[in-house]
């Protein structure tokens, strides 16, 4: 498997993707609406991408449990059969490539409850296919940059009884392991160096997915909300994980 310098230029990483076949470059897309798939696809494999098609959720996990060369997932929300948070479910009990949901409905909320249940970005019908192949190569680069990040100088922080080990991914609070999805790793890891300093959600989300904020406020939001589930004894009235209002975040003991 190719090892990428986390000090690379994004251009050369995406010319590697797109031109080499080099680690991530097949990319699954599903949805019932065949018109969107096939617009989809032209779009992908003219940045270079190898693209494979599915109408249903179903399909979506088969496709993925089957091809462990598929990179990354772009998944319809309503689809027949299988909808595609379900299918993400399913997906993530086995892999945790990036996926991107495509919704119909530009809700808050149906934002938020797919990133909580472990999507990595969200795109709303109708959109322009060169905001979704943008938002393809950003989710490639962080997945490839995930880990990569040595910038703390050790593998293991701590602040009071949270302990995040950079080297086995793991996240334990008191002794106990708590179960975190990768862009919450990030995000945490993130704060975590950064200990007792303010950082806003646009500077996260360029650490994070390595882009230019898109709908930062709410995303980082939506993260940082879950990972206080995780951390907190109490969400509601957090210990660790404050927000300075007008400013952005900050992780302290």
């Amino acid at each position: 498997m190719p090892v990428f310098n986390y000090h690379l230029p994004f251009g050369i990483i995406d010319w590697i993707f797109k031109y080499h076949g080099g680690f991530m470059s097949k990319i699954l897309v599903c949805d019932d609406d065949q018109s969107i798939v096939r617009a989809v696809e032209i779009y992908l494999k003219d940045e270079g991408y190898d693209v494979i098609t599915g109408s249903n959720g179903k399909d979506a996990v088969e496709a993925v449990k089957k091809d462990s060369s598929i990179s990354l997932a772009v998944l319809d929300v309503m689809m027949p059969q299988m909808d595609g948070m379900t299918a993400l479910v399913e997906i993530r009990k086995f892999s945790n490539i990036p996926v991107i949901f495509l919704t119909a409905r530009d809700q808050d909320s149906d934002m938020v409850i797919g990133l909580n249940m472990g999507a990595d970005d969200y795109i709303t019908k109708p959109f322009n296919p060169a905001e979704l192949t943008a938002r393809v190569r950003s989710q490639l680069r962080r997945f490839v940059n995930l880990g990569g990040d040595k910038s703390a100088g050790k593998n293991v922080l701590t602040v009071g009884g949270i302990v995040l080990d950079d080297t086995k991914k793991t996240v334990t609070v008191d002794g106990d392991e708590v179960s975190i999805t990768k862009t919450e790793f990030q995000i945490l890891k993130y704060l975590m160096i950064n200990s007792g300093k303010v950082c806003s959600a646009d500077e996260i989300y360029r650490n994070i997915w390595k882009d230019e904020p898109i709908d930062a406020e709410k995303v980082v939001a939506v993260h940082v909300r879950h990972i206080r589930e995780k951390i907190e004894f109490d969400p509601s009235n957090p210990h660790f994980l404050k927000v300075v209002w007008g400013h952005g975040y900050k992780i302290e003991d």
